[in-house]
């Protein structure tokens, strides 16, 4: 079994080629999740069209859904990259009867720093993952 009682980092990034298909589609003008510990997207406005892969960290998680919903309630898109977690009370509030759900096919291969200081970009998350998206309005 895994110890799931590791220290995780909050730091990987979108494979660029997943970055890039969902950018095609979307045409993203805001990042509210760069890799740079100074900057809060949980404090800035998000512009109209966002893409957001959040620290997969429980409360970050939850809060960026949060936030990305209420943006898309002011106008914006809002394309997530999440774990799947469809237990989750989060999942059940805001994802399930708001957005659209994408189930990715095979697990994502996320570019970060390993445990050894390597940067790598062949190691798979823990979960699968799902692309969501919240639409401008959408009441569903």
């Amino acid at each position: 079994m895994k110890n799931r009682n590791l220290n995780h980092k909050d730091d990987w990034e979108t494979p660029l080629d997943l970055y890039k298909q969902l950018d095609d589609e979307f045409h993203f003008d805001f990042d509210p999740c760069p890799i740079d510990p100074d900057f809060d997207g949980l404090e800035v406005e998000w512009k109209f069209r966002n893409y957001i892969n959040p620290p997969y960290s429980r409360k970050l998680k939850e809060g960026f859904i949060r936030k990305a919903y209420a943006e898309s309630q002011k106008g914006k898109l809002c394309v997530m990259l999440l774990p799947v977690s469809t237990s989750t009370k989060v999942f059940h509030e805001f994802i399930y009867p708001h957005a659209e759900i994408r189930f990715l096919k095979g697990r994502v291969k996320f570019i970060g720093v390993n445990t050894f200081g390597e940067l790598v970009n062949n190691k798979c998350g823990m979960h699968d993952s799902m692309i969501v998206i919240f639409r401008p309005g959408d009441k569903r």
